[in-house]
């Protein structure tokens, strides 16, 4: 029987010890001051979040490569 989502995120992210990032004003800050590089919106708080909190990125992209994150793929 499968998990209701409510169970299932939560026990996928222990067992996979992820942590989630929530959205900070220093993330919008940064955000907000970001050139246009890359246009999709989410792709560019992951841009500020990685720059902000100095972790790199997990992404087949290459545009993210010219913010000067550390990209992993």
């Amino acid at each position: 029987m499968e998990k209701p989502f409510e169970e299932l995120i939560p026990h996928q992210l222990e067992l996979n010890d992820i942590e989630v990032l929530a959205i900070e004003i220093a993330h919008l800050k940064k955000v907000s001051s970001l050139p246009f590089h890359h246009r999709d919106p989410f792709d560019r708080l992951i841009i500020a979040q990685s720059l902000v909190e100095q972790l790199p990125v997990v992404s087949i992209d290459t545009k993210f490569d010219e913010y000067s994150v550390e990209r992993l793929w």
